[in-house]
């Protein structure tokens, strides 16, 4: 009864037309585990945990996440009519940026789920903080997912060698200077000494997310 329907709000962080945002659940382990190991989605996944016995353990350390901008957590993507996951979005706030990676199961590629959820999801964080830059990282090769970020409004913003990755990103110092200037031309260059520092500064590791670029 009550209890239930307190618990249900806990565990759903937004709601779209079609799709839940919501905190990992155990029975998730099987369909992660078969996107995961699929060659679709895996092959530009980077220190990904694949092991079903680790699916369970990170569910179970994921579970209780709450939606934040000072803390990681870690969102299931669900079908709004079934709650399925289709998905899941990795959020890692650090000093004045946040990062999000995401994986979509390959069973839903091309129904602009990854979109809608990122849309609302960017929406949300964005409003918690204004003053933040966001930032992701994607494979050179990664043509959709490059794609994707650019619709939501990310910019290129240079190579990064060490993890062989493009970085991508919105709200950045050097998208204000343009917007003050009146600028709006698109680029991979990096014109802010703040989307330098991104770059330069970045450390490589690994929770079994996936890779975790932190910024110091």
């Amino acid at each position: 009864g009550e209890k239930r329907r307190i618990l249900i709000e806990i565990m759903d962080f937004l709601k779209t037309e079609r799709l839940v945002l919501r905190n990992l659940m155990p029975q998730d382990a099987d369909v992660m585990f078969d996107y995961r190991n699929n060659e679709i989605c895996s092959r530009y996944q980077k220190g990904q945990t694949k092991d079903y016995a680790k699916f369970a353990k990170m569910i179970e350390r994921r579970r209780a996440d709450v939606l934040s901008v000072e803390a990681p957590f870690m969102v299931a993507v669900a079908l709004k009519e079934t709650n399925e996951i289709i998905g899941e979005i990795v959020v890692k706030p650090k000093g004045d940026t946040i990062e999000l990676g995401y994986t979509f199961s390959y069973r839903y590629h091309r129904c602009r789920y990854a979109f809608e959820a990122l849309t609302a999801l960017i929406a949300q964080l964005h409003q918690m903080a204004p003053d933040r830059a966001f930032i992701s990282f994607v494979e050179p090769q990664n043509i959709a997912s490059m794609g994707l970020l650019r619709k939501l409004g990310y910019r290129d913003m240079g190579y990064v060698p060490e993890i062989e990755s493009q970085m991508f990103g919105k709200w950045t110092k050097a998208d204000e200077e343009k917007k003050r200037d009146g600028e709006e031309k698109e680029g991979a260059r990096i014109t802010g000494e703040k989307d330098k520092t991104l770059l330069q500064s970045s450390v490589l590791t690994n929770d079994g997310t996936g890779y975790n670029i932190i910024v110091r």
